[in-house]
């Protein structure tokens, strides 16, 4: 399966990264990692990019990391479906204390526009 991982730096993403990671290392997944500009981030994108090589070359996977500029959700939504990827997997999602989840602006974006399969990890 053709996987796009976007992450931005959040707790979220970098669990979703490992799932990920975890699930192309035993599945065979075609996986590209996209680091995505997130204003609600402080970490650096360079470290975001730094850790998530690290987590595909421990892996033992040929999976291809790009840094993406632009508005986040509306690229990562381009990109799957220029380049006919079958599922993107997100970070995000909180439940609040009346049990309701809430989802970031990013991942909200994407659930909503994009034509492909999307997995949000909490």
């Amino acid at each position: 399966m053709k996987v796009l991982c976007g992450i931005g730096g959040s707790d979220d993403s970098f669990r979703a990264l490992d799932r990920t990671v975890e699930r192309a290392a035993v599945a065979n997944d075609d996986l590209t990692v996209a680091v995505v500009e997130n204003p609600d981030s402080s970490v650096d994108p360079d470290e975001i990019v730094d850790k998530a090589e690290s987590a595909v070359q421990e892996a033992g996977l040929d999976a291809e990391v790009r840094k993406v500029e632009g508005d986040p959700g509306s690229r990562l939504v381009e990109i799957a479906e220029t380049e006919g990827f079958e599922e993107i997997v997100l970070g995000g999602g909180h439940t609040s204390p009346m049990g309701k989840i809430t989802i970031g602006s990013i991942a909200e974006f994407v659930l909503l526009n994009a034509k492909t399969s999307v997995t949000l990890v909490r």
